[in-house]
């Protein structure tokens, strides 16, 4: 009797432990509305939470990066139209320039023009970005371009500013370098120039007089650099469109992360209720044999 009375009073106690525990597991698992507390609940499920975990880090870096590729390339946009525009006003400056009726002194007047349209492009081609760096910088240098004491613009630094990664091995190029918006351009002898240079030297030639050679070459020059700029402005638009495309196919990876996520870790509140009443109604009724069971002396056994 005493070997029998004394297991059943361990089984019980024991019973009423894992009772308890359970109890108390339920209900701080509606408390913080998450089922897996510890590695140990979920092995599988914990290992998956952390893989889950890490991606959502990765793509906030990632829509970060996006978001900030979006505001170069929008700000790219602008200032190449703002280049498109400068370029138009020269051309109608050529046009005008190929008069024969303009004297010396109006072809002096549309080269302090010409040359004001040089200062404006060498400020939109220093533009700074949202970051304070050059939007058309080089992989090196603090500006894009210089400008010598005699007038002349150079470009600074060398090679393409650095891909921006947006995804797991894919990046996208926000901006362009101003050697490759501003320079490049095709000349009629076969080689290249750049859109300060053809400008300086349509300028220097209406200050000498009447040149149509000079003219016409300008004509020409200015005809290819609106072409490249406008170029350029098509291809930041196109990497527009890919960013907005990628911004939305990272909002819907998240979503997705967020279902599977949920449906490991979430607890499922009206279930673990029930399930509490149920623990807890199985434990009242243990306690309650359990002290009926301690009050039994030898007494009631002998009756």
């Amino acid at each position: 009797m005493q070997i029998s009375t004394s297991q059943l009073y361990d089984r019980s106690t024991s019973l009423m432990a894992k009772l308890s525990q359970k109890a108390d597991r339920l209900q701080t698992q509606i408390s913080t509305e998450t089922k897996i507390l510890a590695p140990s609940d979920d092995a599988l499920g914990y290992r998956r939470l952390e893989t889950l975990k890490v991606g959502k880090a990765d793509d906030a870096a990632y829509s970060s990066n996006i978001g900030l590729a979006q505001s170069l390339l929008e700000q790219s946009d602008t200032t190449l139209g703002a280049v498109e525009t400068q370029l138009q006003r020269a051309q109608e400056l050529a046009i005008q320039a190929g008069s024969g009726t303009l004297s010396d002194e109006n072809r002096k007047v549309l080269a302090g023009q010409v040359r004001a349209l040089i200062s404006d492009m060498v400020g939109l081609a220093n533009t700074k970005d949202v970051r304070g760096q050059p939007l058309f910088g080089a992989a090196t240098g603090d500006s894009a371009v210089s400008v010598a004491s005699d007038g002349t613009v150079s470009f600074v630094g060398t090679g393409e500013p650095s891909a921006i990664p947006i995804g797991d091995g894919n990046n996208v190029q926000a901006t362009d370098s101003a050697a490759r918006v501003f320079g490049g351009i095709p000349t009629s002898g076969g080689g290249t120039t750049d859109i300060f240079a053809m400008l300086g030297s349509f300028a220097d030639s209406l200050e000498g007089g009447s040149n149509p050679a000079a003219t016409a070459a300008a004509t020409d020059g200015l005809k290819a650099a609106l072409s490249q700029v406008t170029q350029a402005r098509g291809s930041v638009g196109a990497r527009g469109a890919r960013m907005d495309l990628e911004a939305s196919r990272l909002k819907d990876v998240g979503a997705t992360r967020e279902i599977a996520r949920s449906a490991i870790e979430d607890t499922d509140i009206t279930a673990a209720i029930t399930e509490l009443q149920k623990t807890m109604t199985v434990l009242s009724a243990t306690q309650a044999s359990f002290s009926k069971l301690s009050s039994l002396s030898l007494f009631n056994y002998l009756s």
